[in-house]
């Protein structure tokens, strides 16, 4: 620590990104200082992972030495290291409906998430977050609870927050991971005004007990997807918006009888009812679609409703000299697709590395940290561009079907990169593999490849050229179910352009298929995809190392 200052590092918010961020550099030796408004359990959403974001947290807790951070890769850590809290995560699946209809059970598409080392869950928040709080101050981490921030001051040679009770704290850096209410964001005027992201949603949210599952549904026999909705993170989508239903209580071994619920939709089409309490207005919502309002009937809130203005905020700036605004105090899009964790991850990951070596170097050049900022407005972009083309194919489900394959074959190929580094990086111990992630032109795409993106702008021109009233739903889902049967990067075997497939699931012998598309008739970039883990896998065997 500079003698000049109080600490190394101050770290405004003590939820999952500031309490991982902040016992990474306590791990490395850093003073740092966990403040946070409020204390903990706390209540927090964002309670559904995917497989990137756990391959994601795995890294970082190898790469940094920081264990606790991997308890919240597998269910199964959960309840051993944690408590009987979580939910089980087998799939995430998407069902349409239409006001006064019941749903069709073809209009539907799951993507299967089981399997192996990661095991997505259902985190209740209050308890992860609790856990990494725990953790961060064991690894060294002074906390500051129940302090309220007044000012923040950025000088050239230090930070400073000014505490409600006059008391100024100094430090050589800043990490703000407080959220939209950022006090940095505040100070510095970097919140854009009106932000630039195109998508548009409010959201009204709580936790329930007595939701019912899947049989308000009415579906039987091969109506039904291989995996119940239930064991999973379901979406009940409509025009412009989308229900969740995120169960903690659907795994045997769980305690906890609660149901995380909430409604996302386009403020501009669903203007907010002021006349209506929060969780009358859900009810209301829901009362348009019959299976849902089945699932509700009988529900009983056990917290009080938030009901959102617009969620969409974003900034001109997420880095300086001396400090950062973190994934959501940066800005945010829509809980659909289970970004924020997974957001997170990637900005503590890129940021941490850096930051220590600034610490030890002295040296907090705002080109340091340049690609930290790239990479948090990427994901902001990226993910915008997503969501927004999400809503708008909401309500036309073949759109739709294409969207979400897209979105689906990113998703897992970006997993299988990192897998295949963090490999190379267990098996050799070298941290260059890891770096290597960074070079690429696309950061803050997930999986950052020309082809990929090209596609993601197809999604994009053909779903605005479809609202815009140019083509038909119709239309636009031929041309990209088009794309997706042309490219040769797609693998075929798993379904992606068939529009009548609409389960995807690695089964053993979907997977051998997958295989053996990798070795004959994958590009070699894209064969190693698959195949590097695979490799490494076995590399590490014959070393003695167990798999990751």
């Amino acid at each position: 620590m500079n003698a000049t200052t109080d600490h190394d590092v101050i770290v405004l918010g003590a939820g999952i990104a500031g309490s991982m961020i902040g016992a990474i550099l306590a791990r490395h030796g850093a003073s740092v200082l966990l403040m946070d408004a409020g204390s903990h359990p706390k209540f927090a959403v964002g309670e559904s992972t995917i497989p990137e974001t756990l391959v994601t947290l795995r890294m970082i807790a190898e790469r940094y030495d920081v264990p606790e951070i991997a308890t919240l890769t597998n269910t199964k850590f959960l309840m051993e290291e944690i408590n009987t809290s979580f939910g089980v995560k087998d799939h995430f699946g998407f069902l349409l409906h239409r006001e006064g209809e019941e749903p069709d059970w073809r209009e539907a598409v799951q993507l299967s998430t089981t399997g192996g080392v990661y095991k997505t869950s259902h985190l209740f928040r209050q308890d992860t977050d609790t856990h990494l709080f725990h953790a961060a101050v064991r690894h060294g981490c002074v906390p500051k609870l129940g302090y309220l921030v007044s000012d923040v001051e950025i000088e050239d040679d230090s930070v400073a927050v000014v505490g409600s009770d006059g008391r100024r704290i100094t430090a050589r850096y800043l990490v703000d991971a407080s959220g939209f209410r950022s006090p940095l964001a505040a100070k510095l005027g970097l919140r854009e005004e009106p932000s630039r992201l195109k998508h548009h949603s409010r959201s009204l949210f709580s936790h329930m007990i007595n939701v019912r599952a899947d049989e308000v549904l009415g579906h039987t026999g091969d109506q039904c997807p291989p995996t119940r909705w239930y064991d999973g993170t379901m979406h009940h989508t409509f025009d412009r918006g989308w229900f969740w239903v995120i169960p903690f209580d659907n795994n045997p071994a769980s305690r906890n009888p609660l149901v995380s619920v909430g409604v996302t939709l386009d403020e501009r089409m669903y203007p907010k009812n002021r006349d209506l309490t929060p969780e009358q207005e859900f009810f209301e919502l829901a009362s348009r679609f019959p299976a849902v309002e089945r699932q509700f009937e009988n529900a009983v809130s056990v917290r009080e409703w938030v009901s959102t203005e617009r969620l969409q905020y974003s900034a001109t700036r997420s880095v300086g000299a001396r400090w950062c605004l973190m994934s959501h105090a940066a800005g945010f899009v829509d809980p659909l697709f289970s970004r924020g964790i997974s957001n997170t991850a990637n900005v503590v990951n890129v940021l941490a590395h850096r930051l220590l070596g600034a610490l030890r170097e002295d040296d907090f050049t705002l080109e340091r940290f340049a690609y930290v900022e790239r990479v948090e407005q990427g994901l902001l972009d990226y993910n915008d561009a997503l969501v927004n083309a999400s809503f708008i194919s909401f309500g036309h489900y073949p759109l739709w079907s294409a969207v979400f394959r897209v979105w689906t074959l990113g998703t897992v190929f970006s997993s299988n990169r990192l897998q295949a580094a963090m490999m190379r990086f267990r098996r050799t111990g070298d941290p260059e593999h890891l770096r290597a992630l960074e070079d690429n032109d696309y950061p803050g795409l997930w999986w950052p490849d020309a082809r990929y993106r090209e596609l993601l702008d197809a999604v994009v021109e053909q779903t605005s050229r479809y609202e815009r009233g140019e083509v038909s739903g119709d239309e636009a889902a031929r041309h990209l179910f088009g794309r997706l049967a042309s490219a040769d990067f797609v693998p075929r075997p798993f379904g992606f352009a068939d529009i009548e497939h609409r389960f995807l699931r690695p089964t053993p012998r979907r997977m051998v298929s997958m295989l053996k598309w990798a070795v004959t008739e994958a590009p070699d970039d894209v064969r190693d995809l698959y195949l590097g883990p695979v490799k490494e896998s076995l590399k590490g065997l014959v070393a003695g190392r167990r798999p990751a």
